[in-house]
């Protein structure tokens, strides 16, 4: 390397980010999404034998789309071209295909086409591909955030494979900071005095995006404070550069289950601001919205039940919600069930009941069903005694008849004693008048 080339490479690593010096150069270098490029998957195999075919790339920004096509573009011996729908038109892609098509009569290699942004291009832009992705002349390398089944030619699509990148997990970006710091290409050799409650901090709210992680630890670096030469960053420092407060939320720690018992609490006292409160500071502490969301269903029956029937269909349905729709909008889907529970008049007696009958059946585990309660459905059963004497309640006046349900050894055990609130006052009123002895 002579000296020109020197200063041009010392020049660009102080221009370019720190997210695009750190870019992964190598599989092995490559972190997250597991599901498709760890160790013996599908994507692995096919980038490590240079034996891909046309792929799309779908997922968030930030969680590797782009590093991996540069991943192939390193490690394939097919010709490489990338291009962005943003700024591309049909003459490029007509230069790019006859470019291919001449490499694959002269060498016999394929072509290797990345398509940035590609639920960019137009209906026409995207027919002008098809013919040469058909024939293997090229081998799309589709990126997009958005859903691809929307957005890009169905034919494309039914010759590429699908492959959807996840946001990337806290502890792989705390992993790819801590590499930032010692890295050649980040910032080994520089004096730089960072906790892992920084870093940790900074993975927490990144959204699951490592480029937003790297962005906000570069301007720490050049932003904090200096002292005698030593870079100190505080978690003052990080807030500033994510934008978001540094709130007292471990998920792992005391605080974390002190928050989740504050919202049931609050749901199950009836107090909706306190309730809506804490779900915010969970959500903004980057709780899983789906824990959430068990939370409230099992709220719904544990602390309202039949007072309210509607509160576990609200609940359960909005787990559901939570699950297709994903965050940043799921907070509204975890708010209404939050809000509805916490308003729904309360009762405990769905689980009072079933813990009394659980004990009861422990204590006395093999109690004889009343013969006349027994499957009847079988050859031989009325000569065992099975369902005679059982009295069918259609077959009767308010389609009810007293007989006795419970086995004599317990006959007179009260499991579910309904409240006076809500849709509950309805149901011990009937129970009461139907069961009177």
């Amino acid at each position: 390397m002579d000296l020109f080339d020197y200063m041009n490479k010392q020049n660009k690593e102080k221009l370019e980010p720190l997210a695009e010096r750190m870019r992964p150069e190598s599989l092995d270098e490559f972190v997250g999404q597991e599901h498709l490029v760890g160790r013996g998957k599908m994507l692995y195999r096919a980038i490590a034998t240079d034996n891909l075919t046309s792929v799309i790339l779908y997922g968030p920004p930030g969680t590797g789309k782009t590093t991996l096509a540069r991943i192939i573009a390193n490690t394939t011996k097919s010709e490489f071209r990338q291009i962005n729908a943003v700024t591309s038109n049909l003459s490029e892609i007509k230069q790019v295909t006859d470019e291919a098509s001449k490499v694959q009569k002269l060498y016999g290699k394929r072509t290797l086409l990345f398509i940035d942004e590609i639920h960019r291009f137009n209906k026409l832009q995207q027919d002008a591909l098809l013919p040469y992705v058909e024939k293997g002349t090229v081998v799309l390398i589709g990126a997009t955030t958005e859903n691809p089944y929307f957005e890009v030619n169905k034919a494309l699509l039914s010759r590429s494979l699908i492959f959807e990148l996840k946001p990337i997990e806290e502890k792989d970006i705390f992993k790819v900071l801590k590499r930032a710091l010692t890295s050649e290409r980040g910032y080994k050799g520089r004096d730089i005095e960072v906790s892992d409650e920084v870093l940790w901090f900074f993975a927490k709210y990144s959204g699951g995006d490592v480029r937003r992680a790297l962005n906000a630890l570069e301007m720490a670096v050049l932003t904090s404070k200096k002292e005698d030469g030593r870079v100190v960053i505080t978690l003052e420092d990080a807030s500033e550069c994510m934008q978001k407060p540094p709130l007292n939320y471990d998920k792992d720690g005391d605080n974390h289950y002190d928050v989740i018992s504050a919202f049931i609490k609050s749901m199950r006292g009836s107090d909706p601001d306190a309730a809506v409160y804490y779900l915010a500071r969970m959500l903004e502490s980057g709780e899983d919205p789906m824990f959430i969301a068990r939370r409230i269903v099992i709220c719904a029956s544990e602390d309202v039940g039949n007072a309210d029937p509607m509160a576990l269909n609200v609940a359960v349905s909005a787990a559901k919600a939570v699950e297709f729709i994903g965050m940043p909008e799921a907070r509204i889907i975890l708010s209404q069930a939050a809000l509805y529970v916490a308003c729904a008049p309360k009762s405990n007696a769905s689980y009072l009941a079933i813990d009394e009958a659980i004990e009861d059946v422990r204590k006395n585990p093999n109690i004889e069903i009343p013969g006349f309660l027994r499957d009847a459905h079988y050859k031989g059963a009325k000569s065992l005694s099975r369902g005679i004497g059982y009295k069918y309640p259609h077959d009767f006046e308010g389609n009810f008849v007293y007989q006795e349900y419970l086995p004599e050894k317990i006959k007179d055990r009260k499991y579910y004693r309904p409240s006076g609130n809500g849709y509950e006052a309805k149901i011990k009123e009937r129970i009461n008048r139907l069961w009177k002895k």
